[in-house]
C-alpha cells in the first residue's frame, strides 16, 4: 500500500499531471480557500429536543506562510461569527511537514486562538504532531507538551482522558476528550516507550458519573470502533479529508480503515464526524477538500429548506 508521504511526492513530481491543476492545488485551496461545513445530526442518544451548536477547528498545522498568523486570526473571526454555543479544537496545532519558511511558535498561535468565543467556552484536545514535534518530551518519555502549556497559558482546558459536564440553558451534557492514540514515536527515534498513545478510553468515560449525553473529542477517528454506544458523537480530525479527494473517495488516508473515516460523517456504535481540517501535513497540498471549519448543530427541529 502506498504511503500518504509517496503519494503526495508522485504528485509533486508527476510531470503528465495538469500544472493548472498542481498550481490550485498548492497555490489556491490551502491558502486562499475556507468554507464552512455543517452538519445536523439527531442521535439517538442525544435529546430531539435539545439544540447544541458546536464550533470545531481542526488540524491547523501553523506556520508560515501556509497557516499564518493572519489566517488564524480570520479563522478564529469567521469561527466566531457562527455564533455556536461551544467551540472545540481537535489538535495538531503544530507544524506538520518541512515546506515552511517559518514554524510559528506556540507563544505565538496560542494568543490568537484565545480570541475565539462562545458561551460555553473553548476546549481542546492535542494531535499527534503536538507530541511528535515535542522533542524534549519524547526524549524524557513524559511531560506537557509545548502546546498544552500554551492553550493553558491563555485560558483554552485541555482535555487528556478526562470529561467535564456542561449545561445549556438547563441541559446537561458531558464534553470528553480522549488523550492522542499516537502521541510517541517509534521507540528507535527517542526513548523507547511502552505503547504508542497516551489515550485511555475507558478512563475518559469513566468520569461520566450520570446519564446525560456525550460528545467525545478524539483526534484520530480510528478509536471510533471501540467507542460504546453510551457517546452520542465523536468528533475527529487527523485525517484531513485524505488531502486529495475526488468523487468522494480519497486515495491515501492515515487510518487503518481507509476511506471509512476519511471525512464526514458517518456512523458506527455512535455518529462520527470527521474534519477535513485547517492546514496541510507532509505535503503543502490540497485538492477536493478546501480548509474547513466544522459546524455541528445536535437535536433541534430540522433546517428550513429554501
Amino acid at each position: 500500500m502506498i504511503s500518504r508521504r509517496q503519494f503526495f511526492r508522485f504528485i509533486a513530481g508527476l510531470g503528465a499531471f495538469s500544472a493548472s491543476t498542481t498550481a490550485y492545488g498548492f497555490g489556491v485551496e490551502p491558502v486562499l480557500r475556507l468554507r464552512v461545513a455543517r452538519y445536523h445530526i439527531r442521535p439517538p442518544q442525544w435529546p430531539a429536543d435539545f439544540q447544541l451548536k458546536i464550533a470545531v477547528i481542526a488540524d491547523l498545522h501553523a506556520c508560515d506562510p501556509w497557516m499564518s498568523l493572519e489566517r488564524i486570526q480570520a479563522i478564529v473571526k469567521r469561527t466566531n461569527a457562527l455564533n455556536s454555543d461551544i467551540i472545540v479544537m481537535l489538535g495538531d496545532y503544530v507544524a506538520g511537514h518541512r515546506h515552511v519558511t517559518r514554524y510559528i511558535p506556540a507563544g505565538e498561535w496560542a494568543p490568537v486562538l484565545a480570541g475565539l468565543q462562545a458561551p460555553l467556552g473553548v476546549h481542546a484536545i492535542l494531535g499527534n504532531h503536538d507530541w511528535w514535534e515535542d522533542k524534549t518530551v519524547q526524549r524524557e518519555g513524559q511531560g506537557l507538551t509545548v502546546a498544552r502549556r500554551a492553550l493553558e497559558a491563555v485560558g483554552i482546558p485541555v482535555y487528556e482522558n478526562d470529561a467535564r459536564r456542561l449545561t445549556k440553558a438547563g441541559r446537561p451534557f458531558w464534553l470528553a476528550g480522549l488523550g492522542d492514540q499516537l502521541a510517541w514515536l517509534p521507540a528507535w527515534r527517542f526513548r523507547p516507550v511502552r505503547r504508542i498513545g497516551v489515550d485511555d478510553l475507558a478512563a475518559t468515560l469513566g468520569k461520566v458519573t450520570d446519564d446525560a449525553p456525550i460528545v467525545l473529542l478524539a483526534h484520530e477517528p480510528d478509536v471510533a470502533m471501540r467507542v460504546p454506544a453510551r457517546v452520542a458523537l465523536q468528533l475527529s480530525g487527523h485525517t484531513h479529508g485524505g488531502q486529495v479527494r475526488l468523487f468522494g473517495w480519497s486515495p491515501v488516508v492515515p487510518s487503518r480503515y481507509g476511506d471509512k473515516f476519511a471525512y464526514g460523517h458517518t456512523r458506527e456504535n455512535c455518529d462520527v464526524i470527521v474534519s477535513g481540517g485547517l492546514g496541510c501535513s507532509i505535503m503543502p497540498f490540497r485538492l477536493g477538500v478546501p480548509p474547513e471549519i466544522v459546524l455541528v448543530t445536535l437535536g433541534g427541529s430540522a433546517p428550513a429548506v429554501s
